[in-house]
Order: C-alpha cells, then structure tokens, then sequence
C-alpha cells in the first residue's frame, strides 16, 4: 500500500524570514524522501540576494554536510563564479527538492532524481523562498529546477543560456553542474556552462 504524503504546504510557516523557514523545514514530512535523507537541506544566502540559483536536489555529501551546492557539482560551480568574478557569498543558493534521493548499492549513495510527485510535494518551499527574498533573476541549474520554476514542459535544451520574464523576476537556465562532471569533453562543457552563467549574470566571458 503507498502512502499518500500531503507536500510541503502545511508546513511552511506564515513568515518571511528564512531561519525560521529553515528550522520548520527541518521537519517536513510532504513526501517520503524525508523517510531515507539524513536531515533537510535548505536553501542558504542573503536575505537581499538579488540572484538565486536552483538546483535539484541535495547530493550526499550535502545531505551529511546540511548545507547546499558542498559536493562535487558544488566546487564546479564555485569554480565557474570565480573564473567570471561573481561572489557565490551574494548569492542565494537552493534545490527544488530538500531531501537527498538515492538508493543504496553496497556502502554507497547513489543520486536518484526525484520523480514530479516530489517535486511538485516540495514545490511550496521554493516559492516560500522567493516570495521571502524578491530576487531579480532565479537562475535554474539543470532539468529538474527548470520544470520546478517553468512548468512541466519547459526544456533545458530550448531555453539554455538564455531568460524567460516572470510576473515577478527573470528566470534564467542553463545545465546542473554534475552534468559538466559527466561530460565525454569535461572541458568543453564547463566552458559552455560558464558562457551560459556569463550571459545570464551579464558579465565578460574570460579568456
């Protein structure tokens, strides 16, 4: 028999300050993937943080770690901001989904992405969040974050590198970092996602 979980809505708090987000989402029971992870994971930065960016979901080592974009995909795009002079520390950086989903294969984690039922249970969250923070572009790392934001049918390979206009702010898109991680030409892709961020943060490609 499958449990019906009742998504995120009933346990975000009627506030805008976003510890207080943070501490009631550590208790988020809106889908099952809290059932598995080690504690949430919720977004981290200013709270005047022009610029969001979205990922997924919490890799492994930020669900042992607690805070987001600490992994692998997360020291590629620290990499990525600095070669284009941008401060991750102005930055408000989060995941469409708050707890890690993996399976287990021996002693090890590994990644699953998350199905919509969970995107869409965790959805209230983001929208939380930037309704709390009224940035001026949301910035969608990857597959999933961009359907989050844009809907079911929006497409990475359609809109990469490039904005859509929101009632509220611009949503930009580029890959997730993993994806640079995973590429046959590791460094052919990481220079076409720092071009993407060049262009969604508007400022000199280097070299």
């Amino acid at each position: 028999m499958t449990t019906k979980f009742p998504g995120a809505a009933r346990y975000v708090p009627d506030t805008t300050d976003l510890d207080a987000m943070a501490a009631a989402a550590a208790h988020c029971h809106g889908c099952d993937l809290y059932r598995d992870a080690t504690r949430t994971v919720f977004g981290e930065g200013p709270a005047d943080a022009d610029t969001v960016l979205v990922g997924e979901q919490p890799g492994n080592e930020e669900d042992l770690d607690g805070h987001p974009f600490v992994g692998p995909a997360g020291r590629l795009l620290d990499r990525a901001l600095a070669d284009l002079g941008v401060d991750r520390d102005r930055l408000y950086l989060t995941n469409a989904v708050k707890h890690f989903r993996f399976v287990e294969r021996g002693k090890r984690r590994i990644h699953q992405q998350p199905s919509r039922t969970e995107v869409v249970a965790c959805t209230p969250w983001l929208t939380a969040e930037l309704d709390a923070l009224t940035p001026e572009l949301v910035i969608c790392l990857g597959a999933v974050a961009t359907r989050a934001l844009l809907g079911p049918s929006a497409k990475v390979t359609e809109l990469r590198g490039g904005t859509v206009e929101l009632e509220r702010h611009r949503a930009g898109v580029t890959v997730h970092p993993s994806s640079v991680l995973r590429a046959p030409d590791r460094h052919a892709a990481y220079d076409e996602f720092v071009g993407d961020l060049a262009r969604l943060f508007s400022v000199p490609a280097p070299g």
